[in-house]
């Protein structure tokens, strides 16, 4: 056994040999039904996480599949501003058997603790601890009917909640998210070999605010500098997804809650690989 080992497997980073025989995934929800669980994952905050999950989901929904999102970032929650729901309109409902997510205009299901707030600016001032079982409920407690993807957007970094995440529901893959500052492909490399050292399947790579097209000649103009996804990529054997441009247009959508509007096909690859599960 390794010498510093916690023997507590649910916070213990030791890779000792009694870890092999522990399988600490939780079953959903007796009446759930879902086919796959997609992890949209980051190093660090502030790179546009949410922003994927939303996109991924949108994109999904239109292909003729039934998506859920689980909104793990259970202190900076954003998913359901993305699409215009609110505790007060949108209330999740439910019995002793679960409870039932609300639904998006195109019939996204969506679970969020900001739905479970009488106000949405209210902080959620909860010790890590109390985090991770909230969002250990939002998987047990949850009833995902007949979903084809359950989309979780996981809170930055490598700690608690992502580990809990990664331990506590099996994952059929995730996709990590970067931004093109240099800072950004040490953090990448970071999730990353969390994913190897935890055996979860890679996807692929998206990198969000990757350039800004100029309105007049149509030009990529690289705001944050040259980008170093491709070498992550490259060193690491992971697709490449897509490369999202700072879009007014998305950032307008999201704020008036109509990401569902959405026109673009930024994520279309990425959504392949998804399919492709």
């Amino acid at each position: 056994m390794a010498e510093e080992c916690t023997h507590n497997c649910s916070t213990c980073s030791a890779n000792c040999s009694s870890r092999e025989k522990t399988d600490l995934h939780e079953a959903p929800n007796p009446k759930s039904s879902i086919k796959h669980v997609i992890g949209v994952v980051s190093g660090k905050g502030g790179v546009g996480k949410s922003l994927v999950s939303t996109m991924l989901a949108v994109e999904l929904q239109r292909r003729g599949n039934h998506v859920a999102i689980l909104d793990a970032d259970i202190t900076g929650p954003s998913i359901p501003k993305a699409f215009g729901l609110y505790s007060a309109i949108s209330p999740v409902e439910g019995d002793e058997s679960g409870l039932i997510p609300p639904k998006t205009k195109t019939g996204i299901d969506v679970i969020s603790v900001n739905l479970l707030l009488d106000d949405e600016t209210k902080p959620v001032v909860w010790r890590g601890p109390v985090i991770a079982g909230t969002v250990k409920q939002f998987w047990t407690d949850v009833i995902y009917d007949d979903v084809d993807y359950l989309i979780i957007d996981c809170p930055p970094g490598t700690g608690d909640v992502p580990l809990t995440i990664f331990q506590t529901i099996k994952l059929d893959g995730i996709i990590i998210v970067s931004s093109p500052q240099e800072l950004v492909s040490m953090i990448v490399s970071k999730m990353a070999n969390m994913a190897n050292m935890m055996d979860i399947p890679v996807l692929g790579l998206v990198e969000n605010m990757s350039y800004v097209k100029c309105p007049d000649c149509d030009r990529e103009i690289k705001v944050f500098g040259e980008s170093h996804i491709d070498q992550i990529a490259e060193k690491f054997g992971y697709d490449l997804l897509a490369r999202i441009p700072l879009d007014t247009r998305i950032s307008a959508l999201v704020d008036r809650g109509m990401i569902e509007l959405m026109e673009n096909d930024y994520l279309a690859k990425a959504a392949d690989k998804v399919e492709s599960l």
